[in-house]
């Protein structure tokens, strides 16, 4: 998968390392037969790093604030969330997304998401769950430019 030209060298080097992460949030709370069941926390200037979803899920935000989220095909969408936006994504045989999520708001994000296994696709494999706090540096975005706030 080719990443957008206008990210930095850290930023694609982190898509490519990630792009098959299956890991969709930072704490699986709970597995069953049917569900993963996954929490993120970001505090501002966290990001959750580039992941890819396979699986039908949904999300529900448990905190109002504001995220950015970029996403393998080059879009980047900004979202002002409320608390209880639910969205519900499905994806066929074979479809897929990679996207990460920054808050670049000034309140803390929480956000539980719900991922069905008996989806279209196999589900991923897990490295390392709750082992490490899946947070990482801010995004580093277009090569030798600012960083916008």
């Amino acid at each position: 998968m080719i990443t957008p030209e206008y990210w930095d060298d850290m930023s694609k080097r982190e898509f490519a390392q990630r792009q098959g992460d299956g890991r969709v949030g930072q704490v699986l709370l709970s597995e069953t037969k049917r569900v993963r069941v996954w929490a993120i926390r970001l505090k501002p200037g966290e990001r959750m790093p580039f992941h890819r979803h396979v699986l039908d899920y949904f999300w529900t935000a448990v905190t109002s604030g504001e995220g950015l989220a970029r996403y393998h095909d080059g879009r980047e969408i900004r979202v002002n969330y409320a608390a209880g936006d639910t969205k519900h994504v499905s994806f066929g045989q074979g479809e897929f997304m990679v996207h990460d999520l920054e808050n670049v708001g000034n309140t803390e994000l929480l956000f539980i998401t719900v991922e069905f296994l008996d989806s279209a696709n196999a589900p991923l494999a897990l490295r390392a769950v709750n082992s490490e706090l899946h947070t990482c540096r801010p995004f580093g975005g277009i090569a030798g430019a600012e960083r916008r706030s």
